[in-house]
């Protein structure tokens, strides 16, 4: 279940187990809803765990797409308990991560197709 980025968001932003799981979940839940579908599943395949961790209704099915999806995340992840620079910071941890498992190509992808998320990354 992403463990050892659940250890890492703790460690290197200051928060919560809980809040370092559940800000996983809505990013991944995100990602799952706004992203490009082939690309999330093979993003997906790459990091054991987030599929299930995207299902554990993260967003609601309410996010839209663009710049009110990643607002919407954002503040879903400020009602968990987050300040501003925690939510840049787990985000941008998550990122990392997938970028270190799932290699830079992929995340870029991803990162380019949903409008408004590359200034939170």
């Amino acid at each position: 279940m992403l463990e050892d980025l659940v250890s890492r968001i703790m460690t290197k932003v200051g928060v919560t187990e809980e809040q370092a799981k559940k800000s996983i979940e809505i990013i991944l839940g995100f990602l799952k809803q706004a992203g490009p579908k082939d690309k999330v599943a093979e993003l997906f395949e790459k990091l054991p765990g987030s599929a299930e961790m995207a299902g554990k209704d993260a967003g609601g099915g309410m996010f839209g797409g663009g710049m009110m999806a990643a607002m919407g995340a954002m503040g879903q992840m400020q009602a968990a308990g987050l300040g501003m620079g925690e939510v840049q910071g787990v985000t941008r941890e998550v990122v990392g991560y997938a970028r270190e498992n799932a290699g830079d190509d992929l995340v870029n992808d991803i990162v380019k197709s949903i409008p408004g998320i590359s200034q939170f990354v």
